[in-house]
């Protein structure tokens, strides 16, 4: 009985001998499946990504409504930067990576407050 079923499972092994060394099963599938299956994956998380834009646009509405109210025009800016004085300023350097920062502005504060205007 043994003999029989290890006879028909060498047979069964034979007739799957050339499909293993068909190159087309053997390297052409798994890549078939790797494209398809890497389709469907992609698929879910772009809309993982979709769902979670669309949950971060939603706003509360208090907030909607100060927006609503606080309208900021470009003319309002304009008049705002009209008023300001431009004429009247100093160049100032910022500290070097290397530099202190702390002692730099001393140093700079005593200089401004040291010259007469």
């Amino acid at each position: 009985m043994q003999e029989a079923a290890a006879r028909s499972l060498r047979r069964g092994l034979e007739r799957l001998r050339p499909l293993v060394k068909n190159k087309t099963l053997r390297y052409g599938v798994p890549m078939m499946l790797l494209i398809i299956g890497g389709s469907f994956g992609l698929r879910e998380f772009t809309q993982i990504r979709y769902d979670a834009q669309k949950l971060h646009s939603k706003m509360d509405p208090a907030l909607e409504e100060r927006i609503r109210k606080n309208k900021i025009t470009l003319e309002s800016e304009y008049e705002k930067l009209k008023s300001s004085d431009f004429d009247d300023w100093k160049n100032v350097r910022g500290p070097r990576p290397w530099e202190d920062s702390k002692s730099l502005q001393e140093q700079q504060q005593q200089v401004l407050h040291s010259k007469p205007s």
